[in-house]
């Protein structure tokens, strides 16, 4: 022991008292020699603005939940997903949550991951080392390369004179296999669970799927926690601030704004990537996700406003609709009336039980809306395509898998994709979150044999082993695309004024 039994026994008594064991500020101010002349932290008077709030929101969350736990009422996870620029001391809130939890949570683990071995090794882990050994109680705990565990004398005292198991009591660091994801599932802790993600926009979404084991307990101390630079507009952290948002915490930090950090050499990154509006500088300095990623295919910032643009309806140009029909699966249908994908609602069925539901909900649509092409992928659709035109309606099968009508792109499939991604600048769109991820989470690359130069998109079997489902509204949406009709106004003309059909004038890409 550091101190004499009696000393020992006061500063115990401190530290498990709730006004600092429930009270992560309360706790940093008092474990680390903030101030003190010939210490790392000579200069510094307690955590950062932006990590105190985060330590009062954890210090909220206690309370509530010990109230529900006390009301027989449910409790919940803490979850919170921070995205910053450089510097802010992301790595040093982790080591300073994980050294409160272990000195405060007798018997708890925390498992600390990051995008990579290196950086787990190199910065995340050596940060705790720093705070550990810094702290008031730092002779309660082993500090080693990937882990820390309590001393054999205190590890004895928790043992033996408060009856609690220590044989999940640690701090681990724990490297992980995209492959092998089962690897990474942890222990269930009764007496308490932390999950600390460091770089999070580099961990696989596998990882994120068994992470989420390890809150099965219903307890009040369960803690996720997630920080990165925003690296990537796509995957598990980035649905922490749109799709999952509902689910996580989350802040967005520009570093510019924390003490501490040096405002001058922020600024000249800025200036190196190019100024303020860049996804460099968004990435490095203000804490934002990227407007389109390196390989993104379709740029985020373009869908977004897409949707977001004034509504122009022209009532001449001609309806389109497109059906990516799944049997016993999700089935999307989109209508699409020149730049107007907005007007008229899509319809989703969640789940169809079979090819006839499909077929009855694409008739039910074209009685309502008379469009004039329907356009319906042959994937999964060649028994809803027989099936319509046994009912005398035309259809046009389309082909994603078939060959494109320009040597840029590998096959159909893409080459769909290629024109919505021209046509989005000037469009509308409706504010669905699913069609927003369906269009900007897909990503490229190059053919490596055979057709140099020529760009293939990513398969939906590489979507799936990404965790990232079907793409079936964006490919609704993209069927649209597969036939040109001519505006309705010059079919009026034509006809001597009246509407005519498509036949002989329409230019079919996709049988």
């Amino acid at each position: 022991m550091k101190f004499s039994a009696v000393d020992e026994q006061s500063l115990m008594k401190d530290l498990w008292t709730p006004e600092i064991a429930d009270n992560p500020e309360n706790f940093a101010l008092y474990v680390y020699p903030w101030g003190h002349k010939g210490t790392p932290l000579e200069q510094h008077k307690g955590p950062r603005g932006w990590q105190r709030e985060v330590f009062q929101e954890i210090t909220r969350f206690i309370a509530t939940g010990q109230f529900n736990q006390a009301n027989d009422l449910p409790t919940d996870v803490f979850r919170e997903a921070v995205a910053s620029g450089r510097g802010p001391g992301k790595s040093t809130l982790f080591a300073m949550l994980a050294h409160w939890f272990q000195s405060t949570r007798l018997g708890g683990t925390v498992i600390v991951t990051a995008n990579t071995e290196a950086q787990l090794r190199s910065r995340t882990m050596a940060e705790f080392s720093k705070w550990f050994t810094l702290a008031l109680n730092s002779h309660w705990f082993l500090v080693e390369t990937l882990r820390v565990t309590p001393q054999s004398w205190f590890m004895a005292r928790v043992k033996d004179q408060l009856k609690i198991d220590p044989g999940y009591y640690y701090v681990q660091a724990q490297t992980w296999s995209e492959e092998k994801p089962d690897a990474f599932a942890g222990a269930h802790n009764p007496r308490g669970m932390m999950v600390l993600f460091d770089e999070a926009a580099g961990i696989p979404r596998p990882i994120w799927t068994v992470t989420q084991g390890f809150f099965t307990e219903p307890i009040v101390d369960r803690y996720w926690l997630a920080f990165s630079n925003p690296r990537k507009n796509s995957g598990p952290f980035f649905d922490c601030f749109h799709d999952n948002k509902p689910f996580w915490r989350t802040r967005q930090i520009d570093s510019r704004t924390v003490e501490g950090t040096d405002a001058a050499y922020l600024d000249s990154v800025i200036a190196q990537e190019g100024g303020i509006d860049t996804d460099g500088a968004r990435v490095e300095v203000l804490g934002q996700f990227p407007q389109q990623g390196d390989n993104q295919f379709i740029s985020s910032t373009v869908v977004r406003e897409a949707q977001q643009r004034e509504l122009v309806h022209d009532p001449f140009e001609p309806l389109i609709l497109g059906v990516d029909p799944a049997p016993r699966g999700r089935t999307a249908l989109r209508f699409r009336q020149g730049r107007d994908a907005r007007t008229i609602p899509p319809v989703i069925l969640q789940r169809t039980k079979d090819t006839n539901e499909i077929v009855d909900a694409v008739v039910a649509a074209i009685q309502q809306y008379n469009p004039d092409a329907i356009c319906c992928d042959q994937g999964n659709g060649t028994g809803v395509i027989d099936a319509l035109r046994a009912r005398k309606i035309k259809v046009f099968a389309v082909d994603f898998g078939g060959a494109s009508h320009s040597s840029q792109w590998a096959h159909r499939g893409t080459e769909l994709w290629a024109t919505i991604r021209d046509w989005l600048p000037g469009a509308m769109i409706d504010s669905s979150p699913q069609l927003y991820r369906d269009l900007t989470v897909r990503e490229f690359r190059q053919l490596e044999h055979g057709r140099e130069g020529v760009i293939i998109l990513e398969t939906k079997k590489e979507l799936a082993s990404r965790g990232i489902p079907s793409p079936d509204d964006a490919d609704a949406l993209a069927c649209t695309f597969a036939v040109r009709m001519p505006r309705r106004d010059r079919l009026a003309v034509n006809r001597g004024g009246e509407r005519g059909t498509a036949e002989g004038v329409e230019e079919h890409y996709g049988a």
